[in-house]
């Protein structure tokens, strides 16, 4: 696992606490959208790093 596996897979996480708190906060649907997509995409970049499949 290399250092950008790690930043992706815990940018994703933090994204995705993101995403609870400001479901929680009743924040516009828009952002909480925001926030999922990009938590989504950093947490698949990292798997999809580690698995070797993108590189």
């Amino acid at each position: 696992m290399t250092g950008l596996n790690t930043v992706l897979i815990v940018v994703g996480l933090f994204l995705a606490g993101g995403v609870y708190s400001f479901q929680k906060q009743q924040m516009p649907k828009s952002v909480v959208l925001l926030l999922a997509i990009g938590s989504a995409m950093c947490l698949a970049a990292g798997v999809l790093r580690i698995q070797g499949i993108w590189a």
